[in-house]
């Protein structure tokens, strides 16, 4: 059944080519790999779980999407759309933070200090703590880029979680705020922000931003 629900990266290539152009500003939620470990959640929607003869929902990352082990997502030649000067912006989940920090080095940067701390304002099962945030580290190769816009943006971000691996759109606006001027591209993507080059697997139509709502 595991295997059955497991989503498959079917591309002849491991991702598609990397967009032309150097960045100053990079964004990404790498596909952590799990090895297949199930997460037991009561507080998931039974109907998720039809298949399974348990009263709580049985999930994994890899049902989701196709997940990459960090020395998969290591050869990944980012350093190839680097600027001179460039901040890599890094979702990590809590069980990845060792790897996230190898990640980014491997990629040619420094780490330097957690960029958002994320309260999803409620929990998941763990195996020591009730799991209530998830980081995003911020890296840097060179110097910061300049021109710098604000710099009072706060590191707490207390958004509600919703679907599975979608990070709070505030996070990004944040980035936005800080460096409005800089060139900026989300990796793993999954929607086209405006102003933004985006790639991976699954990038979806452009969202609005919530003025336009």
């Amino acid at each position: 059944m595991q295997k059955k629900r497991t989503v498959v990266n079917n591309l002849p290539d491991f991702y598609p080519e990397l967009p032309d152009g150097k960045f100053d500003i990079i964004y990404c939620d790498p596909p952590w790999d799990y090895g297949g470990k199930m997460q037991f959640d009561k507080s998931s929607i039974k109907s998720e779980n039809k298949e399974w003869k348990k009263s709580i929902f049985i999930s994994a990352a890899n049902f989701k999407y196709p997940t990459v082990k960090t020395k998969e997502l290591k050869k990944i030649p980012i350093q190839n759309i680097c600027a001179e000067d460039c901040l890599l912006f890094m979702w990590v989940t809590n069980p990845h933070l060792a790897q996230g920090i190898e990640l980014g080095q491997a990629w040619g940067f420094e780490y330097k200090t957690v960029g958002f701390v994320w309260d999803k304002c409620n929990h998941n099962p763990g195996q020591y703590t009730l799991s209530n945030c998830e980081l995003c580290l911020i890296f840097k190769k060179g110097k910061i880029p300049h021109p710098r816009g604000a710099r009072n943006v706060q590191q707490l971000v207390r958004v509600p979680r919703t679907q599975h691996s979608v990070k709070p759109i505030e996070v990004l606006h944040n980035i936005e705020k800080m460096f409005p001027s800089q060139r900026k591209i989300e990796l793993f993507a999954r929607h086209k922000p405006v102003g933004w080059t985006v790639w991976g697997l699954d990038v979806r139509p452009i969202y609005k931003d919530k003025e336009d709502k």
